[in-house]
């Protein structure tokens, strides 16, 4: 079992939002998970684990006595290039290519992320904390409001929207909506996960979030609007319900929303939980879970306060939600838009051995649970039938501390020129990040930026395209330009 696997200290105020699955999948299949209380579902005890636990919680223990941590140097595991959309990287120690299900191949990139010694000093290989004065917990989210104002928006995993200047010495942040008595945030994977502004917030003030709720579980996007009186802050009254989706676990909930460049919402739904989908609903396309969905909220529908784009790929197919815009997702934790091609980017955590990196594409499905990544599940099925399914452009294995992978930004920001157009994504556990160029066909590169000690729950986008990371030590941080 790899130690990136034991990788959970339920006693932790800042217990990994993603690794409840890990801790739920060292049960087998099909299992019922046992509830979280602010963390992973513990390991069977024996000599070997007892063992393994107490080295990690030494690591631990040491690692935070040392220093509060204000920038990273790089280092660590590379992840290897993909040379096509089905020959995944791996970040392995040696750096190997990944093959393809079928065939060896290399990629010699026509473009590279710095790919000069030079243009490798350029690259940022350290973080800086963004806004020194600023510490929350359980940060989950951070983004803007495309109002021109450039104010930040924090979500906070129990049920708060805060916001602030985005301005470095920013003293404190106000709070901008309040639901935390109708979020349920009792599992380790529920609370308020998602907010996206309307993309005429500035004339109408809407915007919409995605939290769980209990009794019974489920998942709820609805809709709000911002007091006239005071652009500071939300009316917590105006609440109207756009879409609720039943949860049968409290794990695997994706929570992404964002509107997309045709202006219609995409919304990422997990499995629903449960180790190795014990449900079948990454395969199933009469379930709205283990799917992105993309709807018009602005358009009610008959009996919906949505409507259905009729351009969606499975309008009219026999068995499938025409909500759905793609399938087979494990739990896809953030994914975003390329603010300047449009396409469609999320990190999709995986069961025991692989994350993946995927590029959505209308009326695609991504294998889950035929395939983790690109290897057949469960990793003791040596073939599978793959007619159909959208492989991942990228993948890493969990190894070398890697947990579950944090769906990032491709950067189109003006502070680090050496990364703009490439993918930058994190994993949770390592807290390395990484910087993935893509042509459309094929990756060209996949790099290894900065080797960190934090603990990504998500990053983060201002209005001009400046990225930023969250960490369950309470910090907003960002890459540094070299010197």
């Amino acid at each position: 079992m790899a130690l990136a696997q034991l990788a959970t200290d339920t006693s932790s105020p800042f217990v990994p939002l993603l690794l409840q699955e890990k801790g739920e999948d060292k049960q087998r299949p099909g299992d019922t998970p046992a509830t979280p209380s602010g963390g992973c579902a513990p390991c069977t005890p024996n000599g070997r684990l007892f063992l393994l636990h107490l080295f990690l919680a030494l690591v631990v223990l040491s690692s935070a006595a040392c220093a509060q941590p204000q920038s990273f140097q790089i280092g660590g595991t590379t992840p290897t290039i993909a040379p096509s959309p089905t020959a995944l990287a791996t970040a392995t120690p040696t750096a190997t290519i990944a093959p393809t299900p079928t065939a060896l191949a290399t990629a010699t990139p026509t473009a590279t992320i710095a790919s000069t010694a030079s243009e490798a000093q350029r690259r940022p290989s350290e973080l800086e904390v963004a806004f020194p004065n600023l510490r929350f917990n359980r940060m989950v989210l951070l983004t803007n409001a495309g109002d021109g104002t450039d104010r930040l928006f924090l979500v906070l995993q129990p049920g708060r929207i805060l916001v602030f200047p985005n301005e470095e010495n920013v003293r404190a942040a106000e709070v901008f909506l309040d639901i935390q008595a109708q979020v349920n945030d009792s599992g380790n994977e529920e609370g308020l996960l998602g907010l996206a502004f309307d993309p005429e917030y500035a004339t109408t003030g809407l915007f919409y979030v995605y939290y769980s709720a209990a009794n019974p579980r489920r998942s709820v996007i609805s809709r709000f609007s911002v007091l006239r009186s005071n652009a500071n802050r939300a009316n917590p009254s105006s609440e109207q319900l756009i879409l609720e989706i039943p949860q049968p676990f409290p794990n695997h909930n994706g929570g992404n929303i964002l509107f997309g460049h045709d202006g219609f919402l995409y919304i990422g739904l997990g499995d629903g939980g449960g180790a190795g989908d014990p449900q079948g609903n990454g395969q199933n396309p009469g379930t709205l879970l283990g799917s992105m969905l993309r709807i018009d909220p602005r358009s009610p529908g008959p009996g919906r306060s949505y409507s259905i784009p009729p351009d969606n790929p499975f309008v009219g197919a026999p068995g499938f939600r025409e909500e759905t815009y793609a399938y087979g997702f494990r739990n896809p934790w953030r994914f975003s838009f390329d603010r300047q091609t449009g396409r469609l980017w999320a990190g999709d955590v995986g069961q025991n051995s692989f994350e993946e990196v995927d590029v959505i594409l209308p009326g695609r499905n991504y294998g889950w649970n035929i395939m983790e990544g690109s290897h057949c599940y469960p990793p003791r099925v040596t073939a599978c039938d793959q007619r159909g399914l959208e492989l991942p452009v990228a993948e890493y294995a969990l190894t070398d501390g890697n947990c579950a992978i944090t769906g990032g930004y491709v950067y189109r920001g003006a502070r680090l020129p050496s990364l703009n157009g490439a993918y930058v994504y994190g994993d949770y556990c390592s807290g390395r990040i990484w910087a993935l160029l893509f042509d459309g066909n094929r990756v060209l590169e996949n790099v290894l930026v900065v080797d960190s000690a934090l603990e990504i729950s998500s990053f983060g986008e201002d209005q001009a395209g400046e990225m930023y990371i969250l960490s369950f030590d309470g910090r907003i941080y960002r890459l540094k330009p070299p010197v």
